[in-house]
C-alpha cells in the first residue's frame, strides 16, 4: 500500500507503551487540597469561569512539571493519537492530496472500499454527499472529516475522471483501513535486504515477517534495518523485533520505576535472523522503541549501528482514561539496555530547554562532527560480548558516525519543498503522463534504469516555482539540480508504484545507506567494527 503526502491521517503521534499494572487511587492531603481549591473557585469566584478549560490547563501544567513525556490528551485527540499504533482506522481507503483546490486521488488502497467500487488514481472528487468540494478552498482536515466514518456507513462521492465527459457517481461503504508501519522492503544487492520501519505498532511484526520472508526467499543473507525518523511505539513490539536477532536467554531490555516492579524482557528461541549480519541505521529522530532495538543489538555486539546519535527517550508511559473520554499518558518507569544504560537524555533544566535539544545539537555541530558529542566517564558502559565502550545518558551513539548529508540543500531547494512545489509538480506530471509511463516502463526496474529527468521537465518545474512566487536563483538551482532530479524521479516512482520504489531511488545517493552496504559487503570491516580484536581472528 502506498503511503505518501497527506494520505489518511494527520497529527502528532504520542509513542507509548501499554502495560497491565493495577492502579490504586490514593487520595492524599495534597490531592484533596487541589480538589478543594477548584471547588472554591467554582463556588465563589467573582466571575463566571470555564471549569473544564481551567482543569485541563491545570492538568497540562502539572504533567509538564513532571517530565517532557507525560502528556494530557483531549477527548477529540484520543482516537487520532491511537490509530497509528493500533494499525487501522475506518474510512473509504484512498490516498489523496488537495491540489489546485481540488481533492486529487493519488491511489485507492488495494482491496479497500474505494477500489472495490472503481475509484482510480487520478480521479478528482468534486462533490461529497452532493456538496461541492472543488474550488472552495477545502483543507485536508475537512476532507478527512467528510470521508472518515464508522465501518458500515456510506458516503456518496462525485468524481471527475480524465477522458470521461460526464461526472461519475459512487456510493462507498466505509470499512477498516490498515495503517502500515513498514515503509519499504527490497533487495539492495544480490544478498543484502533493506527494511525501513516508521513506527512500532500492533501490526509491525506481521508486516516485518511478511517482508523478511519474501526477501529471504530471494537470497537475502544480510539486512539493513532502517530506523531513521522512527519515533517509537509499543515496547512489546520492539522486544519482539529484537527477539528475531538474538539467541535464547539474552536480556533485551529492562524497566523499573518507583511504583512499578522491575520487569526484564528475555529473548526466546526461533528468531529468523539469528546468524545474519545486520546494520541498523539511526538518527536524531530515532526514539523510544527504536532505541530499545538499536541498544540491545549494540550491547550484544549483534550488529553494527550507524548514523547519528538517537533522540534519547528512555521513559515508559502508561495511558490512564479520564471520565470525560480524555486521557493522560503518565511516565511510570525508565527503561535500560542490557548493559545497564539509561538512554533518556537529561530534562532537569525544564521542558523548554529539553524541547530545544535538537537545535542545541545542531548548533554544537553534532550532526556533522562526531567529536562534537561528549559523554562523561560516569556514563561509560561496555558491551556484553566484546566489551567495547558504549555510553548512556542521552540516546544511542552509533558505532559508525555518518554526518547529515546537506548536498544540494540550498535555500532555493528548501523553498521549493516548503511550498510543496516539487510534490504538486510531480502529481501533475504523473496525472498527464501515467498511461505513457506505464506503457513505456513495464516494470519498476526498467523505469529505475532508463528514466531520466530531462531539461524540459526541469524548465517546467522552474515555471511552476515562479507561479508560486519563488524567485529564480540560477546558482542555487545548479547546486541543487541533482537532488531535485533524484527527488522528482523518486516521487514519480512512488506515485506509479509504491514507497519501496521511492526509497530504492533516493537511497542510491544516501550516505548512511551506502555506508551500510559497504560494511555488509566487507566482512573484515563489519566484524572489526563490533569486535576490534577480530582483525586478528578468522572471520566468522
Amino acid at each position: 500500500m502506498k503511503r505518501n503526502n497527506v494520505i489518511f491521517l494527520s497529527g502528532l503521534l504520542i509513542f507509548t507503551f501499554i502495560l497491565v499494572i493495577p492502579v490504586k487511587a490514593q487520595f492524599t492531603e495534597a490531592s484533596l487540597k487541589l480538589g478543594k481549591v477548584i471547588s472554591l473557585i467554582e463556588a465563589y469566584y467573582v466571575e463566571e469561569i470555564n471549569q473544564e478549560k481551567m482543569v485541563e490547563q491545570a492538568i497540562i501544567k502539572i504533567l509538564k512539571e513532571l517530565d517532557p513525556h507525560s502528556t494530557y490528551i483531549s477527548e477529540d485527540e484520543v482516537k487520532d493519537i491511537n490509530e497509528p499504533l493500533i494499525g487501522n482506522f475506518e474510512g473509504i481507503g484512498i490516498q489523496f492530496n488537495v491540489l489546485h483546490d481540488t481533492i486529487f486521488v493519488i491511489s485507492p488502497v488495494p482491496g479497500g472500499p474505494s477500489e472495490k467500487v472503481g475509484i482510480r488514481a487520478g480521479d478528482r472528487i468534486v462533490r461529497i454527499e452532493n456538496e461541492n468540494v472543488a474550488g472552495i478552498g477545502i483543507t485536508t482536515t475537512k476532507v478527512r472529516d467528510k470521508l472518515l466514518g464508522e465501518k458500515g456507513t456510506r458516503v456518496n462521492v462525485t468524481v471527475k475522471r480524465k477522458g470521461v465527459k460526464e461526472l461519475l457517481e459512487f456510493t462507498i461503504t466505509r470499512d477498516k483501513i490498515p495503517i502500515h508501519s513498514l515503509d519499504a522492503a527490497y533487495m539492495a544487492t544480490d544478498e543484502v535486504g533493506y527494511i525501513k520501519l516508521n513506527r512500532f505498532s500492533f501490526t509491525t511484526m506481521k508486516e516485518f515477517h511478511k517482508a523478511a520472508d519474501s526477501l529471504l526467499k530471494i537470497n537475502m543473507k544480510k539486512l539493513i534495518l532502517d530506523l531513521r525518523g522512527n519515533g517509537g511505539g509499543y515496547l512489546e513490539t520492539a522486544v519482539k523485533l529484537v527477539d528475531e536477532f538474538l539467541h535464547e536467554g539474552k536480556m533485551i531490555v529492562y524497566m523499573e520505576g518507583e511504583h512499578v516492579p522491575e520487569k526484564t524482557f528475555i529473548s526466546h528461541s526461533g528468531g529468523i535472523f539469528l546468524d545474519n549480519q545486520v546494520v541498523v541505521i539511526i538518527d536524531e529522530g530515532s526514539a523510544s522503541a527504536s532505541e530499545i532495538v538499536a541498544g540491545a543489538l549494540q550491547d550484544w555486539d549483534r550488529g553494527v549501528v550507524i548514523g547519528r546519535r538517537s533522540f534519547g527517550k528512555g521513559l515508559v508511559q502508561r495511558p490512564f482514561n479520564l471520565p470525560d473520554g480524555s486521557m493522560i499518558r503518565l511516565t511510570i518507569a525508565k527503561y535500560y539496555t542490557p548493559s545497564g544504560r539509561l538512554i533518556q537524555k537529561p530534562y532537569d533544566d525544564g521542558f523548554d530547554v529539553y524541547a530545544k535539544d535538537m537545535i542545541t545539537r545542531y548548533n554544537n555541530g553534532e550532526f556533522v562532527y562526531a567529536d562534537s558529542i561528549h559523554f562523561p566517564d560516569s556514563l561509560k558502559y561496555t558491551t556484553l560480548v566484546n566489551h567495547r565502550v558504549v555510553y548512556g545518558g542521552g540516546g544511542i551513539m552509533p558505532d559508525v558516525f555518518v554526518p547529515v548529508d546537506t548536498t544540494g540543500f540550498t535555500d532555493y531547494y528548501r523553498e521549493l519543498s516548503r511550498k510543496g512545489v516539487i510534490t504538486s509538480f510531480t502529481l501533475d506530471y504523473v496525472d498527464r503522463n501515467r498511461d505513457e509511463i506505464n506503457s513505456k516502463y513495464s516494470s519498476f526496474s526498467k523505469f529505475r534504469d532508463q528514466f531520466e529527468v530531462g531539461d524540459q521537465m526541469l524548465k517546467d518545474l522552474l515555471v511552476a516555482a515562479e507561479s508560486e512566487k519563488i524567485e529564480n536563483n540560477e546558482l542555487e538551482f545548479e547546486q541543487s539540480k541533482e537532488r531535485i532530479k533524484m527527488i522528482l524521479k523518486a516521487l514519480i516512482a512512488r506515485d506509479i508504484w509504491d514507497m519501496s520504489e521511492y526509497y530504492e531511488i533516493v537511497n542510491k545517493k544516501n550516505r548512511a545507506f551506502n555506508e551500510a552496504i559497504n560494511l555488509l559487503e566487507n566482512e573484515e570491516t563489519f566484524f572489526s567494527t563490533i569486535d576490534p580484536m577480530s582483525i586478528h581472528k578468522d572471520l566468522r
